[in-house]
């Protein structure tokens, strides 16, 4: 059966750090070695992303069962577009909870490691998250408990943080290979037709 990672899209989501997710796993489905299979869910029937695209989540956000996923991605967002009106929901974070009681991975992009902070998991483990405007996100990291790093992209354990939409593909990629293997990471790479080391 093939491993599957569930993609919450929060309202105001950012498009192309979720495509980078949809991308990367679409892809593995289409040629990997190993196949991962991905659902979006969000807290709303439909969601308007911060450039205005419209997504309809494939699964209801109450329909979710945490053992039938092997890991959450979370694309980061916009503030003023209502981010964090659906990242900061109990119901989410939550949800983030039990993922990584369970030692599942959760990756996200930019500022979607602040519902993570937020949640109480990053208390006293390295993250990172946007680090423009003067390094404000990152300082509310901080505030959350969260051991924050001067770096692009951070892996604690089985917790992937990074800076902004640059490291979308970054991420979703360290997800893939932390769930099936750099082998198979190769290939989709090579099909993707992305330059090998």
């Amino acid at each position: 059966m093939n491993k599957k990672v569930l993609l919450f899209l929060a309202q105001g989501f950012e498009a192309y750090e979720a495509s980078a997710f949809t991308d990367v796993f679409g892809w593995s489905r289409e040629c990997g070695f190993e196949q991962v299979d991905m659902l979006t869910t969000g807290l709303r029937p439909v969601l308007k992303c911060y450039w205005n695209l419209i997504v309809q989540p494939e699964i209801p956000f109450g329909q979710i069962n945490v053992d039938d996923f092997d890991a959450l991605a979370i694309p980061g967002g916009a503030g003023d577009a209502g981010f964090f009106e659906d990242a900061y929901d109990e119901r989410f974070l939550s949800l983030i909870r039990e993922f990584d009681k369970k030692g599942k991975p959760i990756a996200s992009i930019c500022v979607a490691a602040l519902p993570i902070g937020k949640s109480g998991i990053l208390k006293n483990r390295k993250a990172t998250t946007w680090d423009l405007n003067e390094g404000a996100r990152r300082r509310q990291l901080a505030r959350f408990g969260a051991l924050v790093q001067e770096k692009q992209l951070v892996v604690d354990n089985n917790i992937i943080t990074s800076t902004g939409p640059a490291t979308s593909l970054d991420v979703a990629f360290h997800l893939l290979e932390m769930l099936t293997s750099s082998r198979n990471v190769d290939e989709i790479k090579r099909n993707m037709r992305f330059k090998l080391d």
